[in-house]
């Protein structure tokens, strides 16, 4: 192509952009749809639980829902038969750039983003909604590309702070980096002004309501988890472990765990026979004798599930298998527990240690290095006695149900900003399970110290807060004291009273409280709630 031609096509480009931007402002902007919303994740909609979340809240509350991000883990049940949301998928960015070098990838892939969430929001969503959900997190392009979209279809923009996008990259480049200042930039930019601004905790929303300016209301809304995470039966249990039990048949699993002989019984549950069942006032659970080979579908008077009294402590920590949560710190607990559980073999019963199953859920880029380690540390000449770590992947229905059956929670979560808290520490919470959390500088908001947990901040603290929680174990006090803290919790009201009263509720709970208000108040006289 000669260079006349190029200038002259160049020139054409220019002009079909500017003619288009003039048609559109030059129309009068539409009038949103009241009671609709666009809710805009830039990843996975099944692994983004808040978004999922959000959309339920919404919908219920009777919002035509529009719920935007990319494929992949399956959503929540709920989003997938309610009759006001509407799930619309972005196309994944083209298989050929992974082929790339990433400075032509990069650019490239942002291109094809703004291209597809462009199209989506300005065409695909039949009528301008009244709001503009946006998860921040990532913030480019998403901030910049809902801001033009609010401009041109006269939405309000919501955006939903969970944490600080370039924090994040200043993990792996620096602050001082110069695309880490453009990031800053973009975000306190296109950040700084919305309708609303949701926090996930009270520090977040003073540090950017005090250093960038926010402009709208200011609102946080701590996470909760939905009413289905509660704290697991023994017949809920029974049925995820029979479940799960391919997952627990590797050789060095079988051989620790207590046996199994599905479906009567698993490594953490069984049915008793009549004679030993609970309504023998005579018989101490933890105590009695049972025997696992007398179990018949034929036996009168089948007992539902139990807990068995001689079940490996179940621990559970949740990961992303990124370089920001420190799974070095978890193995070298995990060495400092079997040291330990050794050096107390010869104590009485209810002065040894029990053995220990850490399960690890996730997906992630650094999962099979860490295994690999894991699994030299189990086998071997000096292998793990005491100690097992095992890799699960659960779908969405079965993630709550382990968290309910789990006798701990573990958390390495550090926050990039310092401003953020840990979803999996709300969903621990959620199912009534006691949580140890690495410590930083608004955790307080969410884990009191010695109330519903304990903060470490360093792999021997951690050590030694699971070798006190798990003694005497299953009847293992300090670990009861932990958990009865979630029969205490004050209810949601004292949230507002500026108490540091422990409180907690379901996310339909603290959503309404917080939301309702916020977006119904100017509504209210065209349509009752």
């Amino acid at each position: 192509m000669s260079h006349t031609a190029s200038e002259v096509l160049k020139i054409l480009v220019v002009l079909t952009i500017t003619y288009a931007v003039w048609r559109v402002y030059s129309k009068p902007s539409p009038r949103p749809t009241l009671r609709s919303v666009a809710i805009l994740v830039l990843g996975d909609i099944g692994r983004s639980p808040r978004m999922m979340y959000h959309t339920e809240s919404f919908a219920t509350n009777k919002f035509q829902t529009y719920l935007v991000g990319y494929g992949g883990s399956k959503p929540i049940p709920s989003l997938l038969s309610m009759p006001r949301v509407e799930i619309m998928y972005l196309r994944e960015p083209p298989v050929y750039l992974r082929r790339l070098p990433f400075i032509i990838a990069g650019p490239l892939k942002v291109l094809s983003q703004i291209v597809d969430i462009l199209y989506t929001l300005l065409m695909r969503i039949p009528h301008p909604p009244e709001f503009i959900l946006v998860q921040n997190p990532p913030s480019i392009p998403t901030l910049a590309i809902v801001w033009l979209v609010a401009r041109l279809r006269g939405c309000k923009i919501i955006i939903d702070w969970h944490n600080l996008g370039w924090s994040i990259l200043a993990l792996k480049l620096g602050e001082e980096h110069t695309f880490v200042k453009v990031a800053k930039w973009f975000e306190s930019y296109f950040g700084r002004t919305a309708y609303a601004h949701l926090f996930v905790t009270n520090a977040m929303r003073e540090s950017l309501a005090e250093q960038w300016g926010l402009q709208g209301h200011k609102v946080v809304l701590h996470d909760r988890p939905p009413a289905r995470f509660h704290r697991a039966s023994p017949s809920e249990s029974h049925e995820l472990f029979q479940h799960l039990l391919p997952a627990l048949s590797s050789p060095t699993l079988t051989s620790f765990l207590p046996t199994a002989k599905p479906p009567y019984s698993t490594p953490f549950t069984y049915i008793p026979t009549s004679g030993s069942s609970r309504a023998d006032s005579n018989v101490t659970p933890d105590v009695r004798s049972y025997n696992l080979n007398d179990l018949s579908p034929f036996s009168e008077n089948v007992a539902m599930p139990e807990l068995r009294p001689d079940r490996t402590a179940l621990l559970v920590t949740s990961t992303s298998w990124t370089p920001d949560e420190d799974f070095d710190m978890l193995l070298e607990t995990l060495k400092q527990y079997e040291k330990r559980a050794r050096e107390c073999e010869g104590l009485s019963e209810a002065e040894r240690l029990p053995n220990v199953l850490m399960a690890v859920t996730g997906k992630g880029p650094l999962r099979q290095k860490y295994m690999r380690t894991v699994e030299g540390l189990q086998t071997g000449k000096d292998a793990w006695k005491y100690v097992r770590c095992v890799s699960l992947w659960l779908e969405a229905d079965d993630y709550p149900l382990l968290l309910g059956s789990s006798d701990l929670g573990i958390s390495l979560h550090s926050s990039s900003s310092a401003l953020d808290l840990p979803m999996k520490v709300v969903d621990m919470f959620g199912c009534g399970l006691p949580v140890c959390a690495l410590g930083f500088k608004c955790l307080d908001e969410l884990v009191k110290d010695g109330v519903n947990g304990l903060v470490f901040h360093n792999a021997e603290q951690l050590a030694a807060q699971i070798e006190n929680l798990l003694r005497g174990f299953p009847s293992a006090s300090a670990l009861a004291a932990l958990r009865a803290s979630f029969q205490r919790a004050a209810p949601l009201a004292s949230a507002s009273t500026g108490t540091d009263d422990w409180e907690w509720g379901t996310w339909a709970e603290n959503w309404n409280h917080t939301m309702r208000p916020l977006l119904l108040h100017d509504v209210a006289s065209e349509a009752d709630l």
